[in-house]
């Protein structure tokens, strides 16, 4: 989830394809570091 929101704050801060890249990660890893796949 924290990587979700730092994926947000650098979308704002101009960083697009940084913040999507923590976004997408922050999603596939989950809440609580468990990841979607097991």
């Amino acid at each position: 989830m924290i990587l979700v929101v730092a994926g947000i704050v650098s979308l704002f801060r101009g960083q697009l394809l940084w913040g999507i890249v923590l976004i997408v990660v922050g999603l596939l890893v989950g809440p609580g570091g468990v990841s979607i796949f097991t």
